[in-house]
């Protein structure tokens, strides 16, 4: 099998500063996942990989670069599931870890349970002797600037996730030589969200699926309307009806704008290796490696760059 490792740094209206960047880090963050893959790891340990590289990178929201909430504090979700068994890990509203992902995972390890929040998240984290930093660590001084600006801005968590002001989620998807697939979310929301909103991000079957009969999917976009079409199984069920990826994905955006009226994207990769990265909003920061091609893009147009890779880190 050949591995495949896909990664998105979310589905929103990127502004042109950001847009450079944005693929700059979905591309590090997809030769990060590729390297492991490389070297025979799972392709659990890949999107791992990859997604705490977009954790790290303060242009995406997810761990550094969070956004804040209505009261000024973060609130970071993630989620984390390999296909063979159907294993998976969550966490939701966690303040002071910089990787998500990694306290996702060890839910999914070291705990008979598939969510932890809030403060037991954090609880759990101490226990398994989980660096946690100060908050305001994770949080730019754009984003600080960005929230006392905006923070009596009147408006629904569909309109600021519309704005180019309403960073989104990071994600990645990886087919392993071993025909395993694996998915990785991590999120900080939307700035201004309600004090305890937890969207799409960490759900399974919303914010991302993996199973080994079917494909895996990470989802990014406006979470509530994710949440209402449990986007992520709905992409794989329509999967299993024969469709492939890039036609399982477009179609279930399609139902979800007519449905909900919302917004957003899906990275995909299937047990074969068929994979795409498509959405519905303006732009969405995505990259795949497959067969030594990188492929990236960030426009709605479906253009892309392909180069092809001599060197893995």
């Amino acid at each position: 099998m050949k591995p495949v490792i896909v990664v998105h740094g979310g589905a929103w209206a990127i502004p042109d500063a950001l847009a450079e960047a944005s693929v700059a880090g979905v591309k590090a963050a997809a030769l990060a996942g590729i390297g492991v893959l490389k070297r025979g790891g799972r392709a659990l340990d890949a999107v791992e990989d990859a997604v705490r590289k977009m954790e790290d990178d303060s242009v995406f929201d997810a761990g550094h670069g969070a956004v804040l909430n209505t009261d000024g504090e973060v609130e970071l979700d993630a989620i984390i599931m390999e296909g063979e068994t159907l294993a998976a890990g969550a966490v939701s509203s966690v303040r002071n870890i910089a990787n998500p992902v990694s306290l996702a995972r060890a839910v999914m390890e070291k705990t008979d349970h598939v969510m932890l929040t809030s403060q037991g998240a954090n609880l759990f984290a101490e226990s398994m002797g989980i660096p946690t930093l100060p908050t305001d660590s994770l949080v730019t001084e754009k984003e600080r600037k960005e929230w006392e600006h905006y923070k009596n801005y009147s408006a629904g968590v569909e309109e600021l996730f519309n704005s180019q002001w309403g960073n989104d989620t990071v994600g990645a998807v990886a087919l392993d030589s071993f025909g395993n697939v694996a998915c990785a979310t991590s999120t900080g929301g939307i700035r201004n969200k309600m004090v305890g909103r937890v969207g799409d991000s960490p759900v399974i079957g919303s914010g991302g699926y993996a199973d080994n009969r079917s494909g895996a999917v990470s989802c990014t976009g406006h979470g509530e309307s994710i949440l209402k079409v449990t986007l992520a199984r709905l992409i794989l069920f329509h999967m299993d009806q024969g469709r492939t990826a890039s036609d399982a994905a477009g179609f279930s955006l399609r139902y979800m704008g007519e449905r909900v009226k919302g917004g957003g994207g899906a990275i995909v990769v299937s047990p074969t290796g068929d994979w795409t990265a498509t959405f519905t909003t303006e732009r969405m920061a995505w990259a795949a490696i497959q067969e030594d091609l990188l492929y990236y893009g960030v426009h709605q147009s479906n253009m892309h760059t392909r180069v092809r890779l001599s060197v893995f880190i």
